[in-house]
């Protein structure tokens, strides 16, 4: 009941702030944004090289809005300024002789965070459509873990990355995978009235790219060991832990639906 709750209020959170409009997305990116990026920086010491704060945040908050809010800011410079001024500050600041790794920790966090929320937003404020498109690129993740969920503890056999996650099985992600495409059809043939190759497509990008998401974000609690990225949901974990899936697919679906002209 715990868990069933605290999904309930996670998912609302995040619908109240798509439906409020843009700005009411912007602050849900810097609210999961900034925690997300939080938690990495706990999970980035398990794992051996803790990144530095004044490289993870600022850089995490750039690579979020890069596509809208800062995208007069020139990409490569703020990179070459990381480049520059991070590995040059490891040589006076303290924890100097693991500098290179903390440094690489932290741009890695950074993109790992930032730039899925950028291309969120991105799809967000497309047209025409963008907030259908959001929508149901998170309806399909959902749809998808779900589905994973249900079908692999009922019915499944064969174990799926048992190194990184030893309750996934193959069963469970075909399920996924099939849930999405079934999520995407509702929503862009049957609400946008595309076709259904494109729904079909959209479905298997998003429900591959959901299943990667979930395992890199598990083999980094793996290396970290921890079970949880934090203890921020009750009877979930962390941010992470309920982001890991839908950080991947929006960059997929945005690369696709630009590539064939359905949003601009």
């Amino acid at each position: 009941m715990v868990r069933i709750l605290s999904a309930s209020v996670f998912l609302g959170v995040v619908l109240i702030g798509v439906y409020a409009g843009i700005y009411g997305v912007y602050a849900l990116v810097i609210l999961l944004g900034g925690l997300a990026l939080w938690e990495f920086l706990g999970l980035s010491e398990g794992m051996g090289s803790r990144a530095p704060a004044w490289l993870l945040f600022p850089l995490g908050a750039f690579f979020a809005f890069s596509g809208t809010v800062l995208k007069q800011v020139d990409v490569a410079l703020v990179l070459s300024l990381a480049l520059v001024g991070g590995l040059a500050a490891f040589l006076v600041v303290p924890g100097r002789r693991q500098g290179l790794s903390r440094w690489a920790m932290g741009l890695a966090g950074a993109l790992y965070i930032g730039m899925p929320f950028n291309y969120y937003l991105l799809l967000y404020t497309s047209q025409p459509h963008g907030m259908v498109w959001t929508l149901f690129t998170i309806l399909a993740v959902i749809a998808n873990d779900a589905a994973a969920l249900l079908i692999g503890s009922r019915v499944g056999r064969h174990p799926f990355f048992a190194s990184i996650s030893p309750h996934k099985t193959v069963e469970g992600a075909i399920a996924g995978v099939l849930a999405s495409v079934i999520a995407m059809l509702i929503g862009i043939s049957g609400i946008l009235g595309l076709s259904p190759v494109h729904a079909i497509v959209i479905g298997v990008l998003v429900g591959v790219s959901a299943l990667v998401g979930d395992l890199v974000e598990s083999q980094m609690k793996r290396i970290a060991e921890v079970k949880d990225s934090s203890h921020l949901i009750p009877g979930h974990g962390g941010i992470l832990d309920r982001l890991d899936s839908i950080l991947f697919p929006p960059i997929l679906v945005y690369f696709y639906v630009t590539m064939f002209h359905l949003i601009h």
